[in-house]
């Protein structure tokens, strides 16, 4: 899950870089460098998508639009926010189990 949240920044970043090229506030020299870079990140992030959404048995819907949200510019920011909300979840839910180990119930 860590990898996935560091490549969905940079492929999110990568992103906004190139849309900075294309508006003109980076120099279109950049452009392949950028490109290829933005490229690698994507296919990444694609892998590590489906990685994460099989291994956390998301459904074919949360998958899509975690991968949608590679698409749209800024919405990388949503993908972490959704993703550290799972994680707190978990979390919480690891800390129950723990407390629940400690403290069996008595019949």
């Amino acid at each position: 899950m860590k990898a996935f949240r560091w490549v969905s920044w940079l492929e999110g970043l990568s992103y906004l870089l190139i849309l900075a090229v294309t508006i003109g506030f980076i120099s279109r020299e950049y452009v392949f460098p950028l490109g290829i870079m933005h490229g690698v990140l994507f296919c990444a992030y694609l892998v590590l998508s489906l990685q994460v959404s099989h291994k956390r048995s998301w459904s074919i819907f949360g998958w899509l639009l975690v991968f949608l949200a590679a698409i749209v510019p800024f919405a990388f920011v949503a993908v972490e926010l959704y993703l550290r909300k799972l994680l707190r979840a978990d979390n919480a839910n690891d800390a129950d189990l723990a407390l629940a180990a400690e403290n069996p119930a008595t019949p």
